[in-house]
């Protein structure tokens, strides 16, 4: 599969099979993904991968829409501010942005392993933090639950290209 046919494979997953995803894939994954660029190559990013029924329990408090916990494993992608590059000019902090690359190589690895997940920004961050045990200074960015789709997932909708693409200037 070419990248472009990878790109268009990768769809949100609302529901997932119970089987486990083997470690291997998982590791090849989150490999992947530790492979993204960021700026400056400060890797200002953590994993925090979710795996017992007490854990998922506690992320879903956070998200609380009962098709999460159809996944057997749910990842936490988090952000340090600190740790990340910042534009001298501005003083923009590169943390986030670092955050969406490092997400999108996990969710299309996952694509490519056959797997299902599903970008979710919309958690309350306190009840995550509490729920990750996370160390002041580190800030979850994004979850997504991983597993093997229930289903075919959603069909893909983009604005024409036309709409979103400016030659030269706006």
């Amino acid at each position: 599969m070419d990248f472009s046919e990878l790109a268009a494979k990768r769809i949100s997953v609302r529901g997932y099979r119970p089987e486990p995803v083997p470690e291997d894939v998982l590791q090849r994954i989150l490999e992947t993904a530790h492979m993204a660029p960021s700026a400056a190559n400060r890797q200002p990013w953590h994993i925090v991968v979710i795996r017992d029924e007490a854990a998922r329990r506690a992320v879903h408090e956070a998200y609380p829409r009962d098709w999460l916990l159809t996944a057997p494993l749910i990842l936490a992608v988090c952000v340090e501010p600190a740790a990340a590059w910042t534009r001298p000019e501005d003083g923009w902090n590169a943390a986030g942005c670092d955050g969406a690359i490092l997400m999108t190589h996990l969710t299309l690895a996952a694509a490519e392993a056959g797997l299902g997940t599903c970008w979710i920004a919309a958690f309350a961050p306190p009840k995550l933090r509490a729920a990750l045990g996370l160390p002041d200074g580190i800030v979850p960015f994004a979850l997504t639950p991983l597993g093997v789709p229930a289903d075919g997932g959603r069909q893909k909708q983009r604005k024409p290209l036309s709409d979103v693409v400016h030659d030269g200037r706006w």
